[in-house]
């Protein structure tokens, strides 16, 4: 076939650029395509490098970059091969037409298999990278959709995520992630350039291209790659060193102050553009929040690019439409994000700094809400258990009235019995603080205590509820009301828990034993029944254990776990009944004085 190839070029030698036919492209491109599979590399290379074949590899040449690449990605080709077709590729951008061979490259870059995709993009990202410096009209445009054709391949390849993966990196993803940069840095130094003498249309073209690269770059890979530093003993994670290099980018553009992050209205809450669709508004907002999370949980770029006129309580309230927003998610790799920005966010601030104004702020009431979700329906562990740390957090940087409006507000919202625990807890630790003090508070002593105490003691069906769904909230509220009826003296009656004793006894307290017997004695007559029974029981006598203990299911176990069970109720019943009784009786005591 090189002969062939040969015989087409000497035809075509002689004629001139205007007169070459549809044919003679279509004869040039299959007799490539057969020397490079059948080895004729050098032949090719001496026919492209020949003067006299200028102006037929200028117009035919961007035809040979299918078969080329093919041939390069031959696991069996050798060093010598290898620099042949190296040398044929700098020959066709040097001679061939930047649109072509652009549009040549981005084709054979959308075809490659997933196996091939990151080899492919490595062997042609430089020629692509000059073919695009050569362009004198729609620079910007070429370089977008040669940034934005990348990266949809890539997103198709999986992201490594333990340490073995990134080193390993089996599909490539990191070599081309590490890659990409050094594309881009002529292009961001052409904006550079020119913000510095002055500012121009075309320039601003390229400048919203990059822009939109480093978008996408933040919503894929990076929002769902891990980011945290490896070991000393191991190699920098190259997902890491990306995003530093996105950042870069960005301070480089000049759109990472003020345009790209911090702002009240977050471009993700206000879009004036009516045309934009609301997948492009998601888009934007978890690349801002990713964004937002490397620069100040990552420090990927340093602490200077962070502007000391922002206080905390500024970047908390600015970033608390990105912190929503990751806390909504359910991918752990974004949830920990969320969950690490926030707490980034409140421990630049004091405890008891921030006031309740800050609660009018969007989100700000909400996002407990959202840790408590994550709390109670995360099935990961380890985020349950740092949600909960976090709403700490957060409840510590209030004042008292914050403190106060959060407590009321999660009590009503949560719907679970050991968050509400929690909450009881932390106005226990408030009204014991405010009883130390002379000045008392305006909140968690008096009458404005008394309508929170309202919500605390007492039960959400009377006799009827369910003790142990709610045994965490029942115990948190018998040992605050312990607390009270031995620490407040009745002659000072600062909490005014004595003059709502009768209140509480009879919304709380009486409903409360009344539903300790019945519950106890169900369980104990079930315990006798599954003691005495040791044939198996009835399907209706299974459906009435599983009422009865917490609504839990309990086909498929075995009877001393049943009984295991119906134990541990009864031992709970009897813990509650104790502290009930030491209540009943600081209450008796001071009847008798």
């Amino acid at each position: 076939m090189a002969k062939e190839l040969q015989e087409i070029i000497q035809r075509c030698q002689f004629l001139d650029e205007e007169n070459f036919k549809g044919e003679d492209y279509n004869l040039f491109q299959v007799a490539g395509q057969k020397c490079f599979e059948e080895g004729n590399i050098a032949e090719v290379l001496e026919i492209v490098q020949n003067e006299k074949n200028v102006v037929i590899i200028k117009n035919m040449g961007w035809s040979l970059i299918g078969p080329l690449l093919r041939c390069m990605l031959k696991q069996e080709q050798d060093d010598v091969e290898r620099q042949y077709c190296m040398k044929i590729l700098d020959k066709l951008v040097e001679l061939c037409s930047a649109k072509e061979l652009i549009l040549g490259f981005l084709e054979q870059i959308e075809q490659a298999s997933r196996e091939q995709t990151s080899a492919a993009i490595l062997l042609l990202l430089k020629s692509l990278q000059e073919a695009l410096l050569k362009l004198d009209t729609k620079k910007a445009y070429s370089v977008g959709l040669s940034l934005s054709t990348i990266l949809s391949q890539l997103s198709l390849l999986p992201i490594p995520y333990t340490k073995e993966q990134l080193q390993e990196d089996q599909h490539g993803l990191c070599q081309c992630l590490n890659a990409l940069p050094q594309f881009v840095r002529p292009f961001v130094l052409e904006i550079v350039q020119h913000t510095e003498i002055i500012s121009g249309g075309n320039c601003n073209d390229l400048k919203e291209e990059l822009l939109g690269f480093c978008l996408k770059s933040l919503k894929h890979p990076l929002l769902m790659a891990e980011l945290d530093p490896l070991p000393e003993e191991m190699a920098e994670n190259p997902l890491r060193q990306f995003a530093a290099e996105i950042v870069r980018i960005l301070a480089d553009i000049r759109e990472l102050f003020p345009q790209v992050r911090f702002q009240p209205a977050c471009k993700s809450e206000n879009w004036d553009d009516e045309d934009i669709s609301e997948m492009d508004k998601q888009q934007s907002s978890d690349a801002l929040a990713c964004l937002t999370y490397i620069i100040l949980v990552q420090d990927c770029f340093g602490v200077d690019c962070l502007p000391v006129v922002f206080n905390p309580s500024y970047i908390l309230q600015c970033n608390m439409v990105h912190i929503r927003g990751l806390l909504k998610r359910t991918e752990e790799p974004v949830l920990l994000k969320g969950l690490a920005l926030l707490e980034n966010c409140l421990l630049r601030l004091e405890n008891n700094s921030l006031f309740p104004q800050y609660l009018e702020f969007k989100g700000c009431i909400t996002t407990p809400q959202d840790l408590v979700k994550i709390m109670t329906q995360c099935p990961f562990e380890s985020l349950r258990k740092k949600s909960l740390k976090i709403l700490q957090l957060y409840l510590d940087k209030f004042d008292e009235e914050g403190k106060y409006i959060l407590f009321r507000c999660l009590l009503k919202t949560s719907n679970h019995s050991g968050v509400e625990g929690h909450i009881i807890q932390n106005i226990k630790n408030q009204i014991d603080l405010s009883l130390k003090r002379e000045e008392g508070s305006k909140f968690f002593t008096g009458l404005q205590l008394i309508s929170l105490l309202d919500m605390v003691l007492s039960l959400p069906e009377g006799a009827e509820t369910d003790l142990l769904q709610h045994s965490d909230r029942i115990m948190a509220s018998l040992n605050l009301l312990r607390y009270l009826l031995i620490k407040d003296n009745e002659d000072d009656n600062k909490t005014c828990i004595w003059t709502e004793l009768y209140k509480i006894e009879r919304n709380f307290l009486k409903p409360l034993h009344t539903g300790l017997n019945m519950s106890r004695a169900h369980y104990e007559a079930e315990i006798k029944r599954k003691k005495e029974n040791k044939i198996a029981e009835p399907h209706s006598s299974k459906k009435t254990c599983s009422q009865l203990i917490a609504k839990a299911k309990m086909s498929g176990i075995t009877k001393d776990m049943e009984l295991q069970a119906l134990h541990s109720a009864v031992f709970t019943f009897d813990l509650m009944k104790s502290v009930l009784a030491r209540v009943e009786e600081l209450i008796e005591n001071k009847g008798c004085n």
